[in-house]
């Protein structure tokens, strides 16, 4: 798998999950610590989280890490 489609298969999961959960990159943002922009980032594939990231993510979307990284896996092409 290339890193690329790995970058931008979290960015759409993340995306996804964020817009059906109702939330805006700004709140999503806000719950975790982070900045909006970095959440754009991310889901624009434009920046790669760390571990740390994908764990506060995760939670605030109402899954495990593991569960979300299932996620961003079947997204891969």
């Amino acid at each position: 798998m290339e890193d690329q489609q790995l970058i931008l298969s979290f960015g759409n999961t993340l995306k996804s999950v964020r817009e059906e959960r109702s939330l805006s990159q700004e709140k999503l943002a806000l719950n975790v610590g982070l900045h909006p922009t970095y959440i754009s980032l991310l889901e624009r594939g434009k920046r790669q989280p760390s571990l740390t990231v994908i764990f506060k993510l995760a939670k605030e979307l109402g899954y495990s890490a593991s569960k979300f990284v299932e996620l961003v896996e079947r997204g891969v092409k």
